[in-house]
């Protein structure tokens, strides 16, 4: 009985709809199917929309590796390559590249790599608190970074020239004495190396290129502190996921353990640099770095072999394997501290460079070769 009573209800209720549908003026019936239509449209469209920004998003992280290629080339790279022809110094003074200069190297060709870092201010060309003699192989996606004590004892190829310069003293002399071309001489000339290319970076200018990477990350598990009174105040807290540019440049300056761990700690930090530019935000703010670099940035290279330097490291085989080495030595003091280098060891390094710029050298041999101090990082 109950249902049956139900069951009139609905049908009355239905009646009731039904004739207030037909009560409609054609009019009004016209306009409820047109809003009902745009309805369904809208929601057509909507997940038609939202479908392609799945595919999008799908194909971006697919092809993120593409897009980014993409970008460097035809965002990054135009823009940069003023700013990098802004920083080239040829070797006899000429702040213009060559243009008309022919390129015969070859892009997976060995080439080797002096860098300095300095402490210039103004127009002073300054020590070089950093000298570090670096093979580069693309091909095998590795690198030779040997490092030289700023205290090293060494002839300095040029000083005749200079009045007041010391024809022996320590080697970050070379770089005040006569700026990157007495410097590429004199570790020329210690090594009996080849040096294709240089680049000095003044430690000043390091800070700001840090913070705009938005900071790098620094193996620190300990205080770093300076505690002589007569050294610069400085103190790093362990334990941080991103290190400032200020704290960088503490990092790679203290010297209060030895020159080893300082070369060491040099070597560190430009990988983790390398590592940091990696990221897509920092890939795409390349203008706003080198432009930050400015004048504290000076090479002998081409804008266009760095850019594709960059794109092999970013894009292709990534951060090179480095494989680090400090020439041995012990501290002697006469008028002053002296790191007087062991002829052993120099002539040692001078094989291993030489097996490292040889294009023929097997990637198994250059592992065998990895012995003593030298290590791979």
């Amino acid at each position: 009985m109950l249902y049956i009573i139900l069951q009139k209800e609905v049908t009355k209720d239905t009646m009731k709809n039904n004739d207030k549908t037909k009560s409609l003026s054609p009019l009004n019936r016209s306009t409820r199917q047109q809003a009902k239509r745009r309805k369904q449209r809208k929601k057509k469209w909507g997940l038609i929309l939202l479908g392609f920004v799945a595919a999008a998003g799908l194909l971006s992280f697919i092809f993120r590796k593409e897009i980014m290629l993409f970008g460097f080339d035809h965002v990054v790279a135009p823009t940069v390559a003023e700013t990098l022809d802004q920083s080239y110094v040829s070797l006899d003074g000429n702040h213009t590249p060559d243009n008309d200069e022919a390129v015969s190297r070859d892009e997976n060709a060995p080439f080797s790599l002096l860098l300095l870092g300095t402490d210039q201010r103004k127009n002073e060309n300054g020590l070089s608190d950093s000298i570090i003699y670096t093979v580069v192989r693309p091909k095998d996606d590795k690198a030779l970074f040997v490092s030289i004590p700023r205290d090293s004892y060494a002839a300095i190829i040029g000083a005749d020239k200079v009045k007041g310069a010391r024809s022996e003293t320590k080697i970050n002399a070379a770089h005040s004495y006569g700026g990157p071309q007495m410097s590429v001489d004199t570790v020329e000339n210690l090594l009996d190396a080849p040096i294709d290319y240089f680049a000095t970076i003044n430690f000043h200018g390091l800070v700001d290129v840090v913070d705009a990477l938005g900071g790098v990350k620094l193996p620190i598990t300990k205080v770093i502190e300076n505690k002589n009174p007569a050294h610069e105040k400085l103190r790093i807290e362990p334990n941080k996921p991103i290190y400032s540019g200020e704290e960088a440049l503490m990092y790679v300056r203290y010297r209060e353990d030895s020159d080893f761990k300082r070369t060491e700690r040099q070597r560190i930090f430009l990988k983790a640099v390398l590592d940091r530019m990696k990221n897509i935000n920092n890939i795409m703010s390349i203008k706003d770095i080198m432009g930050i670099a400015g004048e504290n940035f000076k090479t002998n290279m081409k804008a266009d072999f760095m850019l594709d330097l960059a794109k092999l490291v970013i894009f292709e085989n990534g951060t090179p394997e480095i494989t680090s080495h400090m020439l041995q030595g012990t501290d002697k003091r006469t008028d002053q501290w002296y790191y007087i280098l062991d002829e052993d060891d120099v002539q040692q390094t001078h094989d291993l460079i030489e097996l490292w710029l040889n294009p023929d050298t097997e990637e198994s041999a250059l592992t065998a070769a990895d012995s003593g101090e030298a290590a791979t990082e």
